[in-house]
């Protein structure tokens, strides 16, 4: 993944992210809409084999860079959850 940040001001970012497709993005999407600092949240991707999504954010004033390390976090800790809940399982 590669990430470029293509705008950025006190309460909206706007990020590409080459390489990532529909699964990524709408797993931060559905989060960071969820979050009561955000009161925008959306992607955009032209076509999924030649374009790369753009994640749009925007926020009630909040550092939107820090509401996306935040969101991110919680996808992290999402996965060792199921990492954790799927090996008990598999190993019983």
């Amino acid at each position: 993944m590669e990430l470029n940040i293509l705008n950025k001001t006190n309460n909206e970012l706007e990020v590409e992210l080459r390489g990532e497709t529909h699964t990524l993005l709408n797993l931060l999407k559905d989060l960071l809409i969820k979050d009561e600092r955000v009161e925008a949240a959306f992607y955009d991707m032209k076509h999924v084999s030649i374009s790369d999504p753009i994640l749009y954010i925007k926020t009630d004033g909040t550092d939107p860079i820090l509401v996306l390390k935040e969101t991110a976090a919680i996808i992290i800790a999402q996965c060792d959850e199921f990492i954790d809940v799927f090996s008990k399982a598999a190993n019983a």
